[in-house]
């Protein structure tokens, strides 16, 4: 059954699956077993936020990370896309979360504030010159894309360099413009390359920005915001006020962005699939709430780190099973009883659970191996490390009861009796235990070397 055909009662055009790679990036082969079950699922595209794995080339090569895929497996990745009626849209950050580029001691300079690598300096020439061959090496492998997304997210630091402070002096100036002047500049520089592709931006830093600024800017006529929320109890009528103050400056076209997996907390190892679901139908109440044109897609974002030098969070096959809740209650307008059948179907999970960790059968879907293993260690691992760890409390329960038994022992038989009985059935077990105690003491205590020269 064809996505055009799947998609008649979801009020979301495009249902775009978000593939951050940051962070535990799959491989090619991977990906070639998931993009079909993201297909079956009711997904028609994909947000592909390449970061570092994608392969620069030139004075950008030093952004490549260690593995970052080839050009040839690009080919490969969008090639799959096709295959599975997928429509591709890179995202390439332009404005903040730029650590993967600033942290290079040759881009440096290029900060907006010289300790912190995530935000860039938007007064450089230089600056805008360097997203602007990032994105056309990104746009040279994805010829006829429709839309780029260029980030624009949780600028830090903004207004708080040295320029930026002369320049806030002067009369007029604000945050809120020096932030619309780079986001109109980078789409500028797209459409004057790229006419035939819209740009797309986080709305995070557009949503306090008043009316009569935003209008102003000319950003509206631009790009197309993503709003983004990720909560499961988000405000559905904050949501709706906030698409009408968008479309009265002139925002032709929105998106909405929820998520299912990588928003519950920067080291989460379990996806929280309850929460996630609510935060999809949140999004469906919102999409409800307004004209039935005004949301052009929605972004079910997986994020796998919080940012560049943060830790992972849950890797994607253990999202696998919130991300096909989330496309087929957004497909069919909510997680009814034929709908979780439909998604154990897809999984091969004979009962699936939302609300807890564990789920009958492992699954057959590409992946589920690794989440059951990731779910047995992060249920019981840490859990039986503790139990041994709490060694002293062991110790103490047991010399507890020796104790009493040594006295109770003592009011019957003479002293060398009770020596010996106790030499024979219990004090090889406790010295045991205090040795292995020792061990671990020993052994959790730094050394008094470690760190120093040698």
């Amino acid at each position: 059954m064809k996505n055009s055909e799947m998609s008649g009662s979801s009020p979301f055009k495009m249902r775009l699956v978000h593939l951050d790679l940051k962070g535990a990036p799959p491989k090619v082969s991977y990906l070639s077993e998931v993009f079909p079950l993201f297909h079956a699922l009711g997904a028609n595209g994909l947000l592909l936020e390449y970061e570092d794995m994608f392969p620069y080339e030139g004075h950008l090569r030093l952004l490549r990370a260690k593995h970052a895929y080839s050009p040839p497996e690009i080919k490969e990745i969008l090639h799959l896309a096709t295959l599975n009626e997928l429509e591709v849209i890179p995202l390439v950050q332009t404005f903040g979360h730029m650590e993967f580029v600033l942290k290079h001691k040759a881009l440096a300079h290029l900060r907006e504030v010289a300790l912190f690598p995530n935000t860039l300096n938007p007064h450089e020439a230089e600056s805008l010159a360097l997203v602007g061959a990032m994105i056309s090496q990104v746009m040279e492998l994805h010829p006829g894309a429709r839309w780029l997304h260029i980030g624009c997210d949780e600028v830090y630091y903004l207004g708080e360099g040295e320029a930026s402070r002369q320049w806030l002096q002067q009369e007029h100036n604000t945050k809120a413009r020096l932030c619309l002047s780079h986001i109109k500049a980078v789409a500028c520089h797209v459409l004057a390359r790229h006419p035939t592709t819209r740009p797309l931006v986080w709305d995070d830093m557009l949503r306090a920005i008043p009316e009569d600024q935003l209008s102003a800017s000319g950003v509206p006529q631009l790009v197309e915001p993503v709003l983004w929320d990720y909560g499961a109890d988000l405000d559905i009528h904050g949501k709706a006020l906030l698409m009408e103050k968008y479309r009265k400056c002139g925002f032709l076209r929105l998106w909405a962005a929820s998520a299912f997996k990588g928003a519950t907390g920067a080291s989460q190892a379990l996806t929280p699939t309850e929460h996630h679901l609510r935060n999809n139908m949140q999004w469906l109440r919102v999409a409800a709430s307004g004209p039935s044109d005004m949301l052009q897609g929605i972004v079910l974002t997986g994020w796998q780190r919080y940012d560049h030098f943060s830790v992972l969070c849950e890797l994607l096959p253990v999202g696998i099973p919130s991300l096909a809740v989330c496309l087929q209650s957004l497909l069919h307008g909510g997680f009814a009883e034929d709908v979780k059948a439909k998604v154990e179907n897809f999984l091969g999970i004979s009962n699936l659970e939302i609300t807890d960790f564990i789920s009958e059968g492992a699954g057959t879907f590409p992946g589920s191996d690794i989440l059951a293993l990731v779910t047995h260690v992060g249920l019981h691992l840490r859990s039986s490390v503790d139990a041994l760890l709490e060694r002293d409390s062991l110790l103490a329960r047991w010399s507890t009861v020796v104790q009493e038994l040594e006295a109770a022992l003592h009011r019957v038989f003479y002293p060398d009796a009770v020596e010996e009985w106790l030499e024979e059935n219990v004090q090889p077990s406790l010295r045991r235990l205090q040795g292995l105690l020792q061990d671990l003491r020993e052994a959790a205590s730094p050394s008094p070397y470690v760190g120093q020269d040698p």
